[in-house]
């Protein structure tokens, strides 16, 4: 006998893996999934670069920073949508008022 001739009877000897219609569908999940990959990986920096041009269009946005005290010292700070945007009233503990008030 021959080599190919003894390959051709172990190949038909041999069941697929998981058969002929899985083999086949595996494939195609492979091609979807590789395209959705795909498509994220472009998609996602057009879509940011869409929402940062939108928001940096919005007028009056209240820009807030934190910042800390002393703990011995205390203020509230009040701010009122009639007041014009930056003014503050800031009111300390012991009654001193700075800002807009």
């Amino acid at each position: 006998m021959t080599p190919e001739k003894e390959w051709e009877l172990i190949r038909n000897e041999r069941a697929p893996f998981l058969g002929v219609g899985a083999s086949g569908a595996l494939r195609l999940v492979l091609l979807f999934g590789s395209a959705a990959v795909a498509l994220a990986l472009v998609l996602t920096p057009v879509a940011e670069n869409f929402t940062r041009s939108q928001v940096a269009s919005w007028n009056g946005l209240d820009f807030t920073s934190t910042g800390s005290i002393g703990k011995r010292s205390g203020y509230t700070i009040r701010r009122s949508v009639m007041q014009a945007p930056g003014e503050v009233c800031i009111i300390r503990n012991d009654g001193l008022r700075n800002g807009a008030c």
